[in-house]
């Protein structure tokens, strides 16, 4: 099949949503499909055409890393899109903002077009009474929704009777993200914990900076921070603020709590590192306050990880007391609770890790994702092909 993906990110941009199209494509890729991509020009030095993985990838311009950037770069993207959809199969925007530049690119032509919700950007406009028409007009333009979660989809069907949606979890390359033991050193008389999350406000990690000393009190932990974002720079004179308010960034405030030495804050690191840095650790720890369903939480259940999260979003779809553990949003003494009561036990912890892993071969890899990807795509097709033939 010939495939043409619509997003406004792709690699070597790092998040959920992005990790999640280019499984999806490589998987594609990797069963004979030829798949294109078009997005953005995210970065200074990125080519304008490039061939990753075997994926064809298109890029242009992306004014601003904001909804109306977003939508800026839509209506730009809408000539090239058009050009590369006229032999295309089937056509798959990612995410609200790709639908329609696609459906203005495939206007005249009966090539069916696929959406997928993604985000916590969705529900927020999806909860939103000036928009909210709109939006549910917006998704009636595809043939056929996903959704990366229940509470998605559930807020997608609510936005127009006509609409349906249907949850897929997001895939997770389950050769690649495996366990490796031992690659990366640590201080073995002491539990680890990794906490995989960019550091913007609506990740949460400012409330597992404050539940570090709680935490300490009664274990002995250290703790590695991969990601990056505008939480992370420290301001002089560390004063730690009330929760949620003050301009303390996240190494400023562990400074301020007393628990610098024991966090390191690791910054973006390239996805070929991470199956190691997660290994190294005992507890994944996702204190968000919003979430769709976590790509990162299922990279590090895949790794042989247990996860304690919040109870936000999908999250509770995929985590549960057999794999980790949840704990209230936006609570420093529920965190500390939850991570503390799962690091009591040590066999139990070991236990949960071997059931995560084993939970997301058998639900969610990426060749599952695939597979219920082609099958949505072939019948789409087929249907296609048979109006053709009785017209």
């Amino acid at each position: 099949m010939n495939i043409v993906v619509h997003c406004v990110y792709f690699p070597p941009e790092v998040g959920g949503l992005e990790s999640h199209v280019h499984y999806l494509c490589r998987g594609l890729v990797a069963r004979g499909h030829r798949v294109t991509v078009v997005t953005s020009l995210s970065r200074p030095g990125l080519p304008r055409f490039e061939i990753m993985d075997g994926i064809h990838i298109h890029r242009t311009v992306l004014p601003a890393r904001k909804p109306w950037g977003w939508f800026v770069h839509a209506a730009g993207s809408t000539g090239r899109t058009r050009e590369l959809v006229q032999d295309a199969d089937v056509v798959h925007a990612q995410a609200f903002p790709s639908l329609l530049p696609c459906a203005l690119a495939l206007a005249g032509t009966d090539t069916p077009l696929v959406c997928t919700l993604h985000t916590s950007h969705f529900l927020r406009l999806a909860a939103n009474p000036v928009v909210r028409g709109s939006l549910g007009k917006l998704i009636e333009l595809s043939d056929h929704n996903f959704a990366a979660s229940k509470e998605i989809a559930d807020v997608g069907e609510g936005l127009n009777d006509s609409v349906s949606v249907e949850v897929v979890v997001n895939g997770v390359d389950t050769g690649v993200f495996a366990p490796v033991p031992g690659s990366v050193p640590r201080d073995e008389n002491r539990h680890r914990l990794v906490v995989p999350r960019r550091l913007f406000p609506k990740n949460g990690v400012e409330f597992f900076v404050r539940a570090l000393p709680v935490i300490l009190a009664g274990v002995d932990v250290d703790v590695i921070v991969i990601g990056d974002g505008p939480e992370r720079e420290r301001l002089p004179g560390a004063v730690a603020p009330p929760p949620g308010r003050g301009r303390e960034r996240l190494e400023g405030l562990a400074a301020a709590l007393g628990v610098a030495a024991r966090i390191d804050f690791l910054g973006a690191r390239l996805h070929a590192e991470m199956p190691a840095l997660l290994s190294s650790a005992d507890l994944a720890v996702f204190p968000s306050l919003v979430e769709a369903t976590s790509v990162a939480a299922l990279e590090s259940m895949a790794c042989g990880l247990p996860v304690a999260a919040s109870a936000v979003g999908g999250l509770p779809e995929i985590i549960d007391d057999d794999v980790g553990g949840l704990f209230a949003p936006g609570d420093p003494e529920a965190l500390a609770a939850g991570v503390l009561k799962l690091l009591a036990s040590p066999d139990g912890l070991r236990e949960r890790g071997i059931a995560a892993r084993e939970r997301v071969v058998a639900r969610w890899s990426n060749e599952r994702l695939v597979d219920r990807h082609l099958d949505v795509y072939r019948q789409l097709a087929g249907r296609r092909h048979r109006h053709r033939e009785e017209s």
